[in-house]
């Protein structure tokens, strides 16, 4: 594998030979978490759909998902976030981070918390790879430590799309006969699912957080160059916030949230134009890709919030 790199192309923030298997198996880990992610919430509103006559749609909805786009849907997702820098990935990390507080403390507590744990999918990914990079850098067994975090987490994914495929088959009769554990656990007290949800994010991104802040730290040599580089961030960021805050309130699914995610990455886009490398850019195009495929996916989860 160390002979690949002599005649394959080069692609900008990406080596070939062992570390592009660690920035696939990186990706893999957080596309997995973003798998896991998406299964509990459809488990959580396809409950709630189907305990609303109103709803049925939305429901059915939920249940005409193609189960072939759910492998595809973390294969695709593995390769975006490990064709992604760390440099970008951590920016994402960040905005998102400050736009979710922003955003809790503005709106109170528990509302439209689903919507917003759907757009952070992508952010998750890249939160997941950030924080795995930086814990594992230097490490004497990285690809060995890389290969059994993707094999449990490929392990929990397998089992959450198993769960929210018997939900959406069996729940509804399996709640009246009462004769299934998992549907009565999910019956007494499937309402918590968000609550859960929330807890594990917020320590999923607390460390990510951390991570990507000394990820872009390492590549300045001196304090000065340091602050050329965050104070123009912290004002994009802030004005980014600003016009979240200025948006619709009523604004659920569909169009909206793609221009929500367009504007975000726009605003990274033109910063990184005037303080970054061409090859963070480039990257800032392919995080535009991967968060809309991740929003197209989960278009029946936006709908049914």
């Amino acid at each position: 594998m160390f002979s690949l790199g002599s005649w394959l192309p080069a692609w900008p923030g990406l080596a070939w030979g062992w570390a592009l298997l660690d920035a696939l198996l990186q990706g893999l880990v957080g596309a997995c978490a973003v798998s896991v992610l998406c299964s509990l919430l459809k488990v959580y509103l396809y409950i709630q759909c189907l305990n609303d006559p109103e709803r049925q749609e939305e429901k059915e909805a939920l249940r005409a998902q193609w189960r072939v786009l759910e492998p595809l849907h973390v294969v695709v997702l593995t390769v975006v976030l490990a064709l992604v820098g760390s440099r970008v990935a951590a920016l994402v990390v960040l905005e998102f981070s400050l736009r979710a507080i922003s955003t809790t403390l503005s709106l109170g507590k528990g509302t439209r918390s689903c919507q917003l744990y759907l757009q952070c999918q992508y952010s998750l990914g890249c939160g997941v790879s950030c924080g795995l990079s930086f814990l594992l850098e230097g490490a004497p067994h990285r690809t060995c430590n890389l290969a059994l975090a993707a094999g449990l987490a490929g392990l929990l994914a397998t089992y959450a799309r198993r769960l929210a495929r018997h939900v959406c088959t069996l729940y509804e009769l399996h709640s009246r006969a009462r004769y299934c554990g998992v549907c009565i656990l999910l019956l007494a007290s499937g309402h918590g699912i968000p609550r859960l949800l929330r807890n594990a994010l917020s320590v999923t991104f607390a460390v990510a957080d951390l991570a990507a802040v000394a990820l872009v730290n390492r590549d300045f040599l001196s304090a000065a160059e340091a602050a050329r580089f965050w104070t123009p961030l912290t004002i994009c960021y802030a004005l980014l916030v600003v016009y979240m805050q200025e948006e619709p309130r009523a604004s659920a699914g569909g169009r909206a949230v793609y221009q929500t995610a367009l504007v975000r990455l726009g605003g990274l886009f033109i910063l990184l134009l005037t303080v970054g490398r061409w090859s963070d850019v480039l990257h800032v195009f392919v995080s535009l890709l991967g968060e809309f495929w991740c929003l197209l996916r989960a278009r029946a989860m936006l709908e049914a919030c």
